[in-house]
């Protein structure tokens, strides 16, 4: 875990034929676990007033990016990050409430028999949340201090379309967060970090697909 404070840039290590690690911050993998770990709380913290988790995702997505390139990745600088999302992130965070309360709705609705054709609605709902939660981690993790939301949330669509693999890794991990979660309230912690390690993992993929 990182303290509070600002920390010099660590240097890479050498491989044995003298290149360096791409990802210099993994090479110690008990380093990595419980920085994932640290991740998962600092995101969740912020994440409390629900409405502030794009900012809290996209924070948490940066942090993870220079622990993994040896940056210096300080508490501080994660803050710095929430408090620069927040504007027009608080906005994204509404309209996703909102819009998962109405699928949630439609699901619950169609899971009681009370509307036509309910399978059918209840499987559209299940399938509209589940692109929702994917495309907020997509826009999270396109967003920067200073590109902002809103061309992190047009990067969305087009993310989706260039790499639907990578797209289904994230259902995969959004599954497994659900599924502990459920199974163990407390481990939304480790679920929402192993998530965060997920989108960057992806990011990555896609970076290298295009190439």
């Amino acid at each position: 875990m990182q303290g509070a404070g600002r920390r010099p840039k660590r240097a890479r290590r050498p491989e044995v034929d003298g290149s360096t690690l791409r990802w210099p911050g993994a090479a110690n993998r008990f380093a990595l676990f419980g920085e994932v770990l640290w991740v998962g709380i600092l995101v969740v913290a912020c994440s409390l007033p629900i409405v502030t988790l794009p900012a809290a995702l996209a924070a948490g997505i940066r942090h993870l990016h220079r622990f993994l390139a040896a940056e210096a990745s300080g508490v501080r600088l994660f803050l710095g990050d929430v408090r620069r999302g927040l504007p027009g992130g608080v906005a994204v965070g509404a309209a996703a409430v909102v819009l998962a309360a109405v699928l949630w709705l439609d699901v619950r609705l169609a899971a009681s028999g009370a509307l036509p054709g309910g399978p059918v609605v209840g499987a559209v709902g299940a399938l509209g949340l589940v692109a929702l939660a994917v495309a907020l981690l997509l826009a999270a993790s396109a967003w920067t201090p200073e590109r902002g939301w809103r061309p992190a949330l047009r990067s969305v669509p087009a993310r989706f379309a260039g790499d639907p693999v990578g797209a289904l890794y994230l259902v995969v991990a959004l599954g497994l967060a659900a599924v502990v979660t459920w199974q163990l309230p407390p481990l939304v912690v480790p679920g929402v970090g192993c998530l965060v390690f997920a989108v960057v993992a992806t990011g990555e993929r896609e970076r290298r697909t295009r190439r």
